[in-house]
């Protein structure tokens, strides 16, 4: 713009000194031609935004190596410990505490006690039929309670902070025991939640007639989905609490079907329990550290222990029963707990040898 401006001067003062009246006249038209600028366009220098590294993608999709675990073997014979895996489990496993939640009664279906989250220094967090979750320690004395917006069905630890589904969101509470949403799930509605090694949650979701478990990172990323077998059947009817298991395994129970479906960490089918005649009301899973599984089982009030691939190994019942069992969690290397949903009360039951 300025170099046309300057070349309209140079020739106005080469007209003016040549004197010829005539061009004079013709250019005159072309400067009344000029239109005054109204507008411009502006450019700003591009902005570089650097995106968030997020790790939990990066140890999913190219792996990450577990922890080292360190056991030690004396030399002396006499002195062997049986391996975990080969530990006795007790004929009749004790009742060593009972805890009374004290959630109220759901007037529909009469349910109290709903999920279990035990920490790293022994404390359990309950969840039931109010709009509450509850810190107990293992004697029964309640030490701690957060008020939520919805009934606490769903609940687990990750990175030492309590999770918890509502509907179609994930949140969790922080250290100040305020309410932060995580992320998400979009239009399918959100149940049972577990933390994995890889520090991934997998949640388990549902939308009409279908059902899935997805694989997010700490950040709502969704890093893997699992919803069909083989054979493009699907896997889940009614996907409801999860675990995973020390080799990866991903234990799903079926709410609809009753049965444990499970995957490996790829999501490829490894085996479905489920007992003869139908004999099994599977309610909720749970694994220990050597990868057996436990399920309970709501009308057998008893609790069934698997090995890693499934093979049924035996009943826990403990003494004096146990009536209703549906939330499950382990309890050290020796001991299980498990909430009874109608009572409400949650029993501490060893049921291995020392």
């Amino acid at each position: 713009m300025i170099g046309n401006i300057d070349e309209m001067n140079r020739k106005t003062m080469q007209l003016q000194k040549s004197g010829d009246v005539t061009k004079i006249e013709k250019f005159e038209s072309v400067i009344k031609e000029q239109k005054t600028l109204e507008e411009f366009t502006e450019y700003t220098f591009p902005t570089f935004c650097g995106g968030k590294i997020d790790e939990n993608y990066l140890q999913t999709n190219f792996g990450y190596f577990e922890k080292i675990q360190e056991r030690k073997l004396p030399l002396s014979e006499k002195n062997l410990n049986p391996p975990d895996s080969e530990r006795k489990v007790l004929e009749v496993p004790s009742v060593s505490s009972v805890i009374d939640t004290g959630f109220p009664v759901s007037e529909k279906y009469n349910n109290r006690l709903y999920d279990m989250a035990v920490t790293d220094d022994q404390t359990v967090w309950m969840g039931g039929e109010s709009r509450e979750l509850k810190l107990f320690d293992l004697q029964g004395h309640l030490h701690h309670t957060v008020t939520i917006t919805c009934r606490g069905i769903y609940i687990c630890m990750y990175n030492k902070q309590l999770v918890f589904t509502d509907t179609k969101v994930v949140k969790k509470i922080s250290d100040d025991d305020t309410v932060v949403t995580m992320f998400t799930t979009g239009d399918w509605k959100s149940y049972g939640v577990t933390g994995s090694a890889s520090g991934d949650l997998l949640v388990c979701l549902r939308k009409d007639d279908q059902s899935k478990v997805v694989r997010y990172s700490s950040i709502g990323t969704v890093l893997q989905e699992i919803q069909y077998d083989s054979q493009c059947q699907p896997l889940y009817q009614s996907a409801w609490y999860i675990v995973e298991n020390v080799n990866g395994d991903i234990i799903v129970n079926d709410s609809k079907n009753r049965n444990v479906i499970v995957v490996n960490r790829l999501g490829i089918l490894r085996y479905t329990f489920s007992r003869r005649n139908n004999d099994l009301d599977a309610s909720s899973v749970t694994t220990d550290s050597v990868g057996h599984v436990y399920v309970t089982d709501f009308k057998g009030d008893k609790i069934h222990m698997l090995d890693r691939d499934g093979r049924f190994l035996r009943y826990i019942i403990p003494e004096g029963g146990i009536k209703g069992p549906r939330a499950v969690c382990m309890i050290g290397e020796c001991e299980m707990i498990v909430g009874e949903q109608n009572t409400g009360l949650a029993k501490r039951i060893k049921f291995l040898e020392e």
